[in-house]
Formats: structure tokens, C-alpha cells, sequence
């Protein structure tokens, strides 16, 4: 085999093992769908049924929920008297960003500097939600997000989350005893995840959003292959998320935090085919060229070789001898 052919191929193997594992986490997202913790329909109560009383209560009843202020907008209201409704026993917390900034100052200062930092004011309200749930326990339910059940059925479980489509978990209703470690490692994860994508919506989502807690959920789940009843974090699927009458939660109007940068990710994802196309066109191009570097300038003919611009190669041949006109002449070096 020619010396340039195993150069071009080493280099190429190289670039794809180190893309592959820079992105390992999100492809095997992609095959990874949490039916071994689905919290299935036949293991819950139907909606006022008497044995929802006999099962055992492990996350306190605790409702958190976040907003800038005290102030709810009025098309999320609705939502939230539903919930209040629904659970006159539970104790209700609204997070404001005054309280939220106050809490992570008292009970954790390491983070203060991170929280302070954030670019976007959502970070903030996703990361306040995991810290509280770490701290309190309880449910932490989206404002976007209504009850349509009583939720004390989900208490018997030590910790869950939902799942969400195409993949991975969302971060917008979701439960848990305090200090579960699932949720510590999400707290203790935050500051490693704190960059900046160039899109708000990938810096958000992949900071302190959906994807950085569905990438917390996949460590998490890959280094506790087989955790105990405590440890373990089921996942809530879509039809008993919403859509039906015996599901546990309603959806409205949400994503008030979206920007125009996120008419360019919908708009990829239901062009996706195309894009596809188009990005194994681009590899090959890259491929051919690196052949074509690899062939041409690196090894040919089993010895280097060096080319000039002619520009260049003018103004060298004129203060040059004539020997070393000839070996330049043979592009040898």
C-alpha cells in the first residue's frame, strides 16, 4: 500500500473516531428510550381510585413552580389554579427570580457566580428547578403545564421525569425525594455544561435545558446499570403525561423564553433529509480533498514534494542560481 493511501486513511479514521466520541453521548440518545423505567398505565391507579391512598409516599407534597415575578400571566393561570385546586394539601412554592437568586445564595454560594453569569434568564428558571427538587423534594410542574389528575399516585416513586420526543427527557414536569442523585449529579454537572453554543436555543437547551438533563440522565443511568428501588429514575411516557382523561397533566400555550433562532432548528428538523444530503455531499468533498492534499502535496512518487504560487515562484527564480533554478524547476526539496 502506497505511503500516501495509509496516510489518507489514518487521518480520516482518526477525525471520525474523535467526532464519534465527542457526540457518543447524543448518538446513543438516539437509541436509548427508557422503556425499562416507564412508569407503566397498568401500575398506576385510575384517576380517584381508593388504592391511590394505599400506595406509599415518598416525595413530599411539595408544588414548585417558577416565574420573573409573582405576577402570572393570564393565559397561565388557568393552569396553575388547576393544580392548586386539585391539591389543597400540598404546599405551594413559587420561585421568583428575587427567591431563586436569595436561596442558591444561602444554601448554595459555590454556584452564585455560575447563576448570576448566565446569558438568558431561562437558564436561571431551569436551574433553579433542580436545585429545589435536590434540596425540598416535591414536583416541579411548568406554568405551560396543568393538572388533570391528582399527582399523588407519582409519589410513590423516589424520583421521575418525562419523556420527550424524538429523544431523551424534558425538564418540565418532573419529581423527586430530596437529595436523590440523580438530581445532585444534574446540581453538580451545571457549571461543567455552562457554555455558549452561538444559538440561544442550542446554549439553553444544551446548558441547563431538555438536552443537559437528558445527557445527565444517560451518565447517570450508564454508570448505575442496575440501581436499587431509590436510586433509580422513572420515566413518565406521553399518554400518561397528557391527551387523555386519565392522564396526569394538560399543555397550553408555553415557550415564551423562544427566539427567532429557533424557526432555524424547527425548520432543520423537518428538513432533515435534505440536510442529511447535503452533509454526507460536504464529507465527501472534505474526503476527496484531504485524497487530493495527501496525493499531490504530502508523498508523491515516494519522496516530499513542496509547490509554489507562481507569483512566488517568480521572484524566488530571479535571485536564485541556475542549480538551484533546476531543483526548484523539479519542485524537489
Amino acid at each position: 500500500m502506497r505511503k500516501s493511501v495509509l496516510i489518507f486513511l489514518v487521518t480520516n479514521i482518526f477525525i471520525v473516531a474523535l467526532l464519534v466520541h465527542s457526540v457518543w453521548t447524543l448518538i446513543t440518545l438516539l437509541f436509548v428510550n427508557g422503556f425499562e423505567d416507564q412508569i407503566s398505565r397498568a401500575e398506576l391507579p385510575a384517576p380517584n381510585s381508593t388504592a391511590i391512598s394505599s400506595r406509599p409516599q415518598l416525595i413530599p407534597k411539595i408544588i414548585h413552580q417558577t416565574y420573573i415575578n409573582e405576577s402570572i400571566p393570564t393565559h397561565w393561570q388557568g393552569p396553575q389554579q388547576s393544580c392548586l385546586d386539585l391539591h389543597p394539601d400540598y404546599e405551594y412554592k413559587l420561585w421568583t427570580d428575587k427567591k431563586s437568586r436569595e436561596f442558591i445564595s444561602t444554601h448554595y454560594p459555590w454556584f452564585l457566580e455560575p447563576f448570576d453569569g448566565y446569558e438568558f434568564p431561562i437558564q436561571r428558571a431551569d436551574a433553579i428547578r433542580y436545585f429545589v427538587l435536590t434540596h425540598f423534594g416535591g414536583i416541579y410542574i411548568d406554568l405551560d403545564d396543568g393538572c388533570n389528575r391528582s399527582l399523588d399516585p407519582l409519589l410513590a416513586y423516589s424520583a421521575w421525569v418525562r419523556r420527550t420526543t424524538p429523544t431523551g427527557i424534558s425538564n418540565d414536569a418532573m419529581g423527586a425525594v430530596p437529595h436523590h442523585p440523580f438530581f445532585l449529579k444534574a446540581i453538580d454537572s451545571l457549571p461543567d455544561y455552562n457554555r455558549n453554543w452561538l444559538l440561544p436555543y442550542i446554549t439553553v437547551m444544551a446548558s441547563t435545558g431538555p438536552l443537559f438533563l437528558s445527557i445527565i440522565w444517560r451518565h447517570y443511568n450508564s454508570a448505575t446499570p442496575s440501581p436499587s428501588e431509590n436510586d433509580r429514575v422513572r420515566v413518565l411516557f406521553p399518554d400518561e403525561y397528557n391527551n387523555h382523561p386519565w392522564s396526569f397533566f394538560t399543555h397550553h400555550r408555553g415557550s415564551s423564553w423562544h427566539g427567532n433562532d429557533v424557526r432555524l432548528i424547527f425548520w432543520m428538523g423537518n428538513h432533515w433529509a435534505l440536510l442529511t444530503f447535503m452533509g454526507f455531499l460536504v464529507g465527501f468533498t472534505v474526503i476527496f480533498f484531504i485524497w487530493w492534499f495527501c496525493n499531490r502535496t504530502v508523498l508523491k512518487g515516494g519522496r516530499k514534494t513542496f509547490f509554489l504560487p507562481e507569483g512566488i515562484r517568480s521572484v524566488i527564480y530571479r535571485s536564485v542560481s541556475s542549480k538551484d533554478y533546476e531543483l526548484l524547476d523539479r519542485h524537489e526539496v
